[in-house]
Order: C-alpha cells, then sequence, then structure tokens
C-alpha cells in the first residue's frame, strides 16, 4: 500500500472514531462572527468570539496546543488547553488532521510575541478530510495537478489564491467603472443560430425540441448591436465566448469577454474609455500605475508604465518592419519577403493575412507598453467603417499591451448595404452563414457607435502578471483524465 493509501486509511479510522463516540462532522454546523481577517482586525483582549476554518497547523505540548485555522481572508492561531476544555473533548483531537475543519469558540488574547490567539473554549468538528493537504513548503509542484485539481492549489498556494481573489475585484471594478459612465449590464444568447461577430471555429450543440443545431458563441457583438437598434444607447455584457480552436499560454477554448457598445462614440472615443477604466482598475487593484513582474532571481524583468500610451499606423509599423516599400510591391514579392523572414506563409493566404502574419508574429509581441495600432485593412475588420481617409483601411485600434492584443475597437458600420456587402465577402458566397435577422436589425437604422471588446483573461494577466492564461483561469480546460484520477498532491503529515 503506498503512502497515500495508507494515510487515507488512517483518517477513516479517525473518522470512525469519531462517529463512535456520537460525532458525525459531516453533519455539524457553526455559524462564525466574521471571517477570520475581520476578526484580527476587530481585535479586543478578553472579547468572545466566534470563527470557523481549516486546520492548516498542528502543535501538541501535550495538556496544551497550539492549532492555526485559515479561511479565504487568513489564519489566525488558537491555544487548546485540556483543563479549560476537559479531558474528553481534548482527547478529540487526537482523531484530528491537518486539513480538517473545525468551528471554534473563545477569547481573544496575545501571546508573548503578540500574536493575534483565541483561547479555546469550545469547538465543533464541521468536516474531516480523508485526504491530507498538499506539503506545506512546496505546495502543488507538478503543474498538471495544478491546473487539474485546482483547489490542492488554492489550498496551499497563498499567491495563487490572491491571483483569483484580484481577478474578481478586478471585474467587480470594472462594472463600477462602467456603471458610473452610464453604462447598463445585460446579457445576450451564448446559443446562437449562426455564430457571428468573428472569424472563429465554433463549437456546435444540437436542441432536441427545435429539431435544430445550435453554436455556441464565438462572439457577443452582434446581439449586442440589436440593442443599440432597439434605442439602449450604453450597453456592455461580460461573458464567455467559446472558440473550437486550439491552446497554448494565451488562448483557450472558453475565455472571458467583455464588449462594450455606445451610441453616438467611435473608435477614438472607446479608446478614451479604456484607457480610462484600464487606469482605474489598476488604481484601484494595485494601487498603482505602473506594473513589475519579476523572475526567480528577484530581478524586474518587464515593466508597464499605464501613464504612457502610444498610437500608431498598422501600416507604419509594418513597413517599418517588412521594409518602406511594403505596399507598393506586388502581393507575389511581398509573399517571398515574408517567407524571406522566417514567417511560415500557407499557400491558400491571401494577401492582407500575409501582412497580418508580418504584424502579429513579429511586431505585436514586441508591444509591451500600452499601444493603439489604428486603422487596420478593411479585410480583417468588417464589422467596422471604412477610414474617410484611406478606404483600404477601417476606422479601428488594437490596444497592445505585455506583447498581445488586450482590445479590440471600431467605428461601428452601420450601414445596412455596405454591411452585407462586407458579410458576403466574408462569408465566401456562402448565403447560409449571412446573419439575416441582424442585417434586418440594420435596416431599421442603427446610430453611429463606438464599439470595443476586451480580453478579461489577458487584462487580467497583464494586471497581474501571469504569463499563461492557465494561471488566471480557475478550471482550465484540459483533456479528461480517466477513469480517475489519484490524490497526488505529495502528502507528508
Amino acid at each position: 500500500m503506498d503512502d497515500t493509501n495508507s494515510l487515507i486509511e488512517q483518517r477513516k479510522a479517525k473518522l470512525n472514531a469519531l462517529l463512535q463516540k456520537g460525532i458525525n462532522p459531516f453533519m455539524n454546523k457553526s455559524r462564525p462572527d466574521c471571517d477570520i481577517d475581520t476578526a484580527r482586525e476587530q481585535f479586543e483582549e478578553g472579547k468572545e468570539i466566534c470563527l470557523a476554518g481549516r486546520i492548516t497547523a498542528y502543535r501538541d505540548m501535550g495538556k496544551s496546543l497550539f492549532f492555526d485555522i485559515r479561511d479565504q481572508s487568513g489564519r489566525i492561531q488558537v491555544y487548546a488547553q485540556k483543563q479549560i476544555l476537559g479531558e474528553e473533548q481534548f482527547a478529540l483531537f487526537k482523531h484530528l488532521d491537518i486539513g480538517d475543519f473545525l468551528g471554534v469558540q473563545g477569547k481573544y488574547f496575545k501571546t508573548r510575541t503578540g500574536e493575534i490567539s483565541i483561547k479555546l473554549e469550545s469547538f465543533t468538528v464541521l468536516s474531516k478530510s480523508l485526504r491530507p493537504m498538499p506539503e506545506k513548503r512546496k505546495g502543488v509542484v507538478d503543474t498538471e495537478i495544478r491546473y487539474r485539481q485546482r483547489y490542492l492549489d488554492l489550498m496551499s498556494n497563498e499567491e495563487v489564491r490572491g491571483v483569483f481573489i484580484k481577478r474578481s475585484i478586478i471585474l467587480h471594478e470594472i462594472r463600477q467603472f462602467l456603471n458610473s459612465r452610464g453604462f447598463m449590464e445585460v446579457e445576450t444568447p451564448m446559443m446562437q443560430p449562426i455564430p457571428g461577430g468573428a472569424a472563429a471555429t465554433p463549437f456546435i450543440t444540437h436542441h432536441n425540441s427545435l429539431g435544430c443545431d445550435f453554436y455556441l458563441r464565438i462572439a457577443l457583438e452582434l446581439y449586442l448591436k440589436r440593442l443599440l437598434v432597439g434605442g439602449f444607447n450604453r450597453v456592455f455584457e461580460i461573458g464567455r465566448n467559446f472558440r473550437n480552436e486550439g491552446l497554448d499560454r494565451r488562448h483557450n477554448p472558453e475565455f472571458t469577454m467583455m464588449e462594450v457598445y455606445e451610441a453616438f462614440g467611435d473608435y477614438a472615443s472607446m479608446m478614451e474609455l479604456l484607457k480610462d477604466m484600464v487606469t482605474h482598475v489598476a488604481q484601484k487593484v494595485l494601487g498603482s500605475l505602473v506594473i513589475e513582474t519579476r523572475d526567480e532571481t528577484g530581478q524586474v524583468n518587464k515593466r508597464i508604465d499605464l501613464t504612457q500610451w502610444k498610437q500608431a499606423k498598422y501600416k507604419d509599423m509594418v513597413r517599418e518592419k517588412a521594409g518602406e516599400d511594403w505596399f507598393e510591391i506586388t502581393p507575389d514579392e511581398r509573399r517571398q519577403r515574408a517567407l524571406s523572414m522566417g514567417l511560415e506563409i500557407g499557400d491558400d493566404y491571401e494577401d492582407f493575412e500575409v501582412t497580418s502574419a508580418i504584424f502579429e508574429k513579429m511586431i505585436e509581441p514586441t508591444l509591451i507598453q500600452p499601444t493603439f495600432v489604428t486603422h487596420l485593412p478593411k479585410e480583417l475588420v468588417p464589422l467596422a467603417k471604412l477610414s474617410p481617409e484611406d478606404p483600404s483601411v477601417v476606422e479601428v485600434f488594437e490596444c497592445c499591451m505585455n506583447g498581445q492584443e488586450i482590445a479590440p475597437a471600431y467605428s461601428e458600420q452601420n450601414d445596412p448595404i455596405e454591411q452585407r456587402q462586407r458579410l458576403e465577402h466574408q462569408a465566401g458566397g456562402e448565403q447560409q452563414k449571412l446573419d439575416e435577422d441582424f442585417l434586418l436589425a440594420l435596416e431599421h437604422g442603427m446610430p453611429p457607435a463606438g464599439g470595443m471588446g476586451v480580453g478579461i483573461d489577458r487584462l487580467v494577466m497583464m494586471l497581474l502578471g501571469q504569463d499563461s492564461i492557465r494561471d488566471v483561469l480557475l478550471f482550465p480546460q484540459l483533456k479528461p483524465k480517466l477513469p480517475s484520477i489519484e490524490g497526488s498532491a505529495e502528502p507528508k503529515e
């Protein structure tokens, strides 16, 4: 029998011992007065307090013992004495383990070293853990276990817990900011008869009652624009999108997007909105507009300054990287030059896709500081308005920072005739791919508008200094592990 199974059997034996004493920990209840962090803030010598949490440390001293309990907010030390609890209650501790949940009641006091503690007067066993927690100093070192059994990572790694707590606060602050600007949060369908608003491979599902296929949405855009037609001037939605495509450190099949639409705005008004929103969130959550990440030696390896926002045109950036004559040479010459630069260019790439490969592979990864890349080729963004100065490009920006796109925004196309033509071109003549209901809505009249999408996961990665999208998703997508997952969290007691 391996060590893990031996520990599990020992813990089951302790559970049976509790049951024989008439204590079923899974039936007990406790209502703490507050969370542990609040309890520490409200310390008052001798005051009664009731708390609850998981045992994370245990020091037996014979007739007395110290143990720590922890909840989401923090930890506190508890001091138990046989003479106060009585022999029968005190003896129950031999049936408890690190990882069990307790409700504790006692009085505040400070130890000789000044540590805020609770002098235990009574306790209730709230849950018995049958598997050990990860080893305290190492935590969960296996990357797959970290992602597949995230709860082990959360219970053992304070830094990981902090990332997800801050992610929640970031979302809260985004909502607060947009609400203060008069934007209304809405919800639109996740299952759609036609996947629109982006070029991506959708997931397909089938609705039995309606007898037809639906697609998990790849973007929020087209339904939110219907709301502009209906008369809502400022709307936003934060929700999941689904794309049946690859996985890497920046992509997950399901991811969180926010889209914002403002009637009578344009891409320039979206630029100001994004800048104000990101700086607001950074100041609220981080207390700073300068974000630094450090390597394993503690040296700063990246510094993002949110007080400095740059702006550059797409064509100018491509010329700087691929040659001043890039847009004057022939498409075949562009293809050959891109290949000579070491890029993989597919035989089926259209000319604009060759240029896009230059930007995506050789320019975007270098954009660490906040940069608005404006006026992209019209073929890349069929839902945006053409630029009056150059009809080959559209009024668009892509905001890049931390080496990746964080947010695209457009002056939204509201001409139903022009929109139909461009969607037909994108669909390659396949009429069934056109969202006729959306085009019908446009024919009823949509006001000029600015619209923006913000990749929430990527924004969180940037703000919190995380290099992989998996480190900001509680449960990133993994191939199922069958038939079962062993509790391989390197237990040590």
